[in-house]
């Protein structure tokens, strides 16, 4: 599967059920794109969670921090449509134990313009959420 936004692979991941509640209704697994980080739905994802630093190391390798993390970064292309969203994933991983500001600030030294949105914006913006 490819990525609509840029072409690249995508990498598929299956969203836990407690976690679909931020995205559109039936989606059951998702795929981010290792070359911009777009998300989009993926109707068969794999049964377990992949480990989400093969898009880089920036992301937790712990599932629980990384998954609502991932769902972040695909939903920041529209932040006045997801707030509710995009805030309480904030707050799911940040009880996970990761500082997902840090995070989006790794993403966008490593994805630079390549990001579907500009990371470095969304940070801030990111920030005045929290």
């Amino acid at each position: 599967m490819s990525c609509s936004h840029c072409g690249g692979d995508l990498l598929p991941f299956p969203v836990p059920v407690e976690s679909r509640e931020y995205l559109p209704d039936g989606t059951v697994g998702v795929g981010l794109c290792r070359g911009c980080l777009a998300m989009a739905p993926v109707e068969e994802p794999p049964a377990e969670v992949p480990d989400l630093t093969a898009l880089d190391d920036a992301f937790p390798s712990n599932a629980d921090a990384a998954v609502p993390l991932a769902l972040l970064v695909g939903l920041l292309d529209s932040l006045a449509l997801h707030r509710a969203e995009i805030t309480a994933l904030l707050e799911r991983v940040e009880r996970a134990g990761t500082d997902p500001l840090l995070v989006v600030d790794r993403l966008a030294d490593s994805y630079g313009d390549d990001a579907h949105v500009d990371l470095a914006r969304r940070r801030h913006q990111l920030e005045q959420l929290l």
